[in-house]
């Protein structure tokens, strides 16, 4: 057989992320509260930030004529894919800068997977299997449930021709979710995973695959001649691989807990007067940020010296951090407006006016990327005149009308479920069949399946339960 070598030219694009993009994403993720706590950090180590005695929105950035100044783009684009932010989260495995595992603190990660879910095209025989792979995950995000035990279950539950292979293609669409390596079924294909996120550019990235596909024993024993002789690396070489390997997280779901709600800033107030709905930022959310003049005035154009480049760096350090927090606040009035503008009829009519509203459809009108627009509702809150909301809350999946009519959202059928019930007679409660029949009166067709579910999601017992009860 005689090989012959050919040269192949491929054109294409990838977004390079500068420690700026990085930056100014990393602080759209944050909450409010951890967002106070870097810019805290900033402020104690840069002497050319300090607090405005108000607190608001970040005022502009002014570029200064200084031939030694970086440019600062009078847009700072936050809008990336899951590639791009996961990108940098695996390949520095720095402490420096914002602490992304931070941004899941105070959220259930069965929450969070029910709610990815919700907003993804399945279908409801698709969504039934993902969510008992949900169920089946432990703290750290592993499924480890063997998938046979799982699919024997399901088909328990009547549900017919379920192959191993619709299994495992399930379970593949739910290992793109976030955060990256959930749905493992051990730590090589956790660590595999994540090291599928980085661009094909990483240094060393092959032979990182490489020792975790093949050789993770032999790290675990820190057999240090084996996997240099086998990966063929040299001393240097093998610490890089096994930096990069470090910086991945081995138990991508720790990081999430149970909501404190003692600990909730608002980001966004709406409120409504004589002209209609007004959504503005909280003013009490962010202190305000500027450039301390009398520390700036002490640069010098020409001057080399250590002290003065000390005084430069950290110049340029705080006019991008106050023009990422102008992004990250643009952004969320951006997504916040469009979300209320869809949801007027939750403002005036309470939960049963909520229109079914998928992370699609505010990501193709604010022309971002579904998952940019997942990072800015998550752990982001708006205060309303009927209470304080996740703008995750204002999402929720379609159910279809009655012979094709209006279309309803998930929330507006649980809100209707829950005033059936209350209404229901003392002596007789509503059946999950007759509930069924009910909605179907009101316009909305969904299954008896549905309905339980619906009833025990908001702690609902069933009407045997309740009949006891009273």
């Amino acid at each position: 057989m005689v090989m012959k070598a050919s040269l192949q030219l491929r054109i294409g694009t990838q977004l390079t992320m500068t420690p700026q993009l990085q930056q100014a994403i990393a602080l759209l993720q944050l909450s409010t509260l951890d967002l106070r706590q870097e810019i805290q950090q900033a402020l104690d180590a840069n002497p050319m930030l300090e607090q405005e005695d108000e607190f608001g929105e970040q005022a502009a950035v002014e570029t200064p004529d200084e031939e030694w100044s970086e440019s600062i783009p009078e847009e700072l684009s936050v809008d990336s894919d899951w590639s791009d932010t996961y990108q940098d989260m695996g390949s520095t495995g720095s402490s420096e800068g914002p602490d992304f595992e931070r941004q899941a603190a105070g959220q259930s990660l069965h929450g969070h997977l029910l709610w990815q879910l919700a907003m993804t095209d399945f279908t409801a025989r698709e969504q039934l299997i993902a969510e008992s792979l949900i169920d089946a995950l432990d703290a750290n995000g592993y499924l480890m449930q063997p998938l046979n035990d799982i699919r024997d279950g399901l088909r328990a539950q009547d549900i017919e021709g379920l192959s191993q292979r619709e299994m495992e293609t399930i379970l593949m669409r739910l290992q793109q979710f976030e955060p990256t390596g959930v749905f493992a079924r051990d730590l090589r294909e956790c660590l595999m995973l994540q090291l599928a996120t980085l661009p094909d550019d990483t240094p060393l990235l092959v032979p990182a695959r490489r020792l975790v596909r093949q050789f993770l024993e032999a790290l675990g024993k820190n057999d240090m001649r084996l996997l240099k002789r086998r990966l063929s690396l040299d001393d240097e070489q093998l610490d890089d691989v096994i930096g990069l390997i470090r910086s991945l997280d081995p138990r991508p779901g720790s990081a999430y807990g149970v909501t404190d709600d003692s600990y909730i800033t608002p980001d966004l107030v709406v409120r409504h007067d004589n002209e209609g709905w007004h959504l503005e930022l909280n003013p009490e959310a962010l202190p305000r940020l500027r450039i301390q003049p009398d520390y700036a005035s002490l640069i010098k154009r020409a001057d080399k010296s250590q002290d003065n480049q000390f005084l430069k760096e950290h110049l340029q350090e705080a006019r991008w951090l106050i023009k990422s927090l102008s992004s990250r606040n643009d952004t969320l009035l951006r997504v916040g407006r469009e979300i209320i503008t869809r949801q007027i009829g939750f403002l005036e009519h309470g939960e049963e006016a909520m229109k079914p509203l998928i992370l699609a459809d505010i990501a193709e009108a604010v022309e971002m990327h579904e998952s940019t627009i997942s990072r800015v509702t998550t752990q982001k809150y708006i205060h309303t005149p009927r209470g304080v909301f996740e703008l995750k809350y204002f999402f929720s999946s379609q159910i279809s009308g009655q012979d094709g009519g209006d279309s309803h959202s998930s929330t507006a059928i649980r809100a209707r479920l829950k005033k059936l019930i209350q209404g229901e007679p003392p002596g007789k409660p509503l059946s999950d069949s007759r509930l069924v029949t009910l909605l179907e009166d009101g316009g909305i067709t969904v299954a008896r399946r549905t309905v339980a579910k619906y009833r025990e999601s908001l702690g609902i017992p069933s009407s045997s339960e309740r009949r006891r009860l009273r």
